[in-house]
């Protein structure tokens, strides 16, 4: 009975991609082979996802529902889908409401220009904080995307904490408009009203 044992395999070395002279591309993003899932260009690097905590795919998950459920005909809400901010920049923001003319281009769909998004959201990872809090806002806002959230979890309950901003035409930046720890209850880019507290419940 029982199998003959063999010997573990020995691992591969991981190769990694050499950038070229002036960084990488949203091209080199598209052709490159066996780059891992949810891989975001930023000043020509690439950027790797490292494994993710439950409070990260839950609130994403809670308003990806709450933003379906409030948006109106004219947008479609997108989770994790490349953004092309310029040729060296395309983010993947956690979830992106788009307008409902650009997610009419089909299934086949890899990606958005900036121009399509009206609203990113991002959800905060240990990894991900820096660029989270400071990266991705300013190049967001610089792209002339309107809306931004960022959220974050309570170091006392593990709710979402959302924070709200809105860009500012005559700096090109994004202002605060609010911070929300157990009840979002915005009024744009169009009313969304929803429970945080329940993404102990998912």
């Amino acid at each position: 009975m029982g199998g003959l044992m063999t010997a573990a395999e020995p691992r591969r070395p991981v190769s990694w991609p050499v950038p070229p002279e002036g960084g990488w591309t949203v091209e080199d993003l598209y052709r490159l082979p066996d780059l891992p899932p949810h891989t975001e260009l930023i000043d020509g690097s690439l950027v790797f996802m490292s494994p993710q905590r439950d409070f990260h795919a839950l609130t994403i998950t809670l308003l990806e529902m709450a933003l379906r459920g409030h948006a109106p005909a004219s947008l479609r809400v997108r989770r994790e889908t490349t953004v092309v901010l310029d040729p060296r920049n395309a983010p993947e923001p956690d979830l992106a409401v788009v307008s409902a003319e650009a997610a009419a281009r089909g299934l086949t769909t890899t990606r958005y220009r900036a121009e399509d998004v009206v609203l990113a959201v991002e959800v905060v990872s240990p990894d991900s904080t820096a660029r989270d809090r400071d990266t991705k806002p300013h190049k967001y806002a610089a792209a002339g995307i309107r809306h931004f959230w960022r959220v974050e979890m309570s170091a006392d309950d593990e709710n979402p904490v959302v924070y709200v901003y809105e860009r500012d035409d005559v700096t090109g930046s994004y202002v605060p408009t609010g911070i929300f720890h157990d009840r979002l209850k915005v009024s744009a880019p169009f009313p969304v009203d929803v429970d945080l507290t329940a993404v102990h419940t998912l």
